[in-house]
C-alpha cells in the first residue's frame, strides 16, 4: 500500500487529469479557485476523553476523579482542597468543546495554557460555576484574577440542573467562549497569546463540588 505522501501525489495527479477533461474554461477556473481557497489539511475534532478511563490525563491533588456510565466525574474528597485533571498534551491555538452537568453548587472550571506543580496552577480558566457566578468568564490563576466577566444578561444561558455545552476558542491573543450557543465573552490579551500549555479541569477548594463531563473534543487551529 503506498505511503501517505505517495498517495497524496497520486490523488493530485488523478485530480489534474480529471481537471484537464473539463472542457468549459469558466468551470475549470472555478474549480481551481475553490481548491486554492480550501486548506490542504482540514482540522477535525479529536476526542480527548475516551469514556472508559483517564488515559491521556494526569490527576493533581487528592480529590476524586473517576468514570461512571461513560462520563467523567469530579468530586470533592475528604480533604476539600483544590484538585485538577490535566491533559498530558499541550495546546496553543485550539477550539475546545465539552458538556458539563453540575450536581452541586460547587465551583469548577476549564483551564487552558496551563502548567502545574502539585496543585499550584498557572494559566487561564474558563469559569464553570453555579448560577450568577460568571460561567464562561476568564480568570487568571495566581495572577491578575478576573480578566473579563460575562454581561449579567448572559448569566441566564446556564442550565443549572441539565447538561450544558461550553466552547472555548483560543487563537493567538484572542479568546472567545460560548455557553449553550450564547457568546459569553470576547477577550484579547498578549499574555495569553505568549505561551502554550495543558488543559485542566478543576475542583475548587472548600468541598461540595460534583460535576459530570462528557464529549470533550479539541480541534487544533
Amino acid at each position: 500500500m503506498p505511503g501517505a505522501k505517495k498517495m497524496k501525489r497520486l490523488l493530485g495527479q488523478r485530480f489534474l487529469i480529471n481537471l484537464f477533461a473539463v472542457k468549459d474554461r469558466a468551470m475549470k477556473e472555478l474549480i481551481l479557485l475553490l481548491c486554492l481557497s480550501t486548506p490542504a489539511l482540514a482540522q477535525h475534532p479529536v476526542t480527548i476523553f475516551n469514556g472508559k478511563d483517564l488515559t491521556g490525563w494526569t490527576v493533581y491533588g487528592t480529590e476524586k476523579w473517576y468514570v461512571e456510565r461513560g462520563e467523567l466525574v469530579c468530586e470533592s474528597g475528604p480533604h476539600k482542597q483544590y484538585g485538577y485533571l490535566a491533559t498530558e498534551a499541550e495546546y496553543k491555538d485550539f477550539e475546545l468543546t465539552l458538556e458539563f452537568k453540575q450536581e452541586s453548587n460547587g465551583n469548577s472550571g476549564v483551564f487552558f495554557h496551563a502548567s502545574l506543580e502539585g496543585t499550584i496552577i498557572s494559566g487561564w480558566q474558563a469559569e464553570v460555576a453555579p448560577p450568577g457566578m460568571h460561567t464562561g468568564g476568564i480568570y487568571e490563576s495566581y495572577g491578575r484574577g478576573w480578566l473579563i466577566l460575562p454581561h449579567p444578561d448572559k448569566e441566564a444561558a446556564l442550565k443549572p440542573t441539565d447538561w450544558n455545552t461550553l466552547k472555548v476558542r483560543v487563537t493567538g491573543n484572542d479568546v472567545v467562549t460560548w455557553l449553550n450557543g450564547t457568546e459569553m465573552i470576547r477577550l484579547s490579551d498578549d499574555k495569553i497569546g505568549s505561551r502554550a500549555g495543558k488543559m485542566a479541569l478543576q475542583i475548587h477548594d472548600g468541598g461540595g463540588v460534583k460535576v459530570r463531563w462528557r464529549n470533550i473534543q479539541v480541534t487544533t487551529l
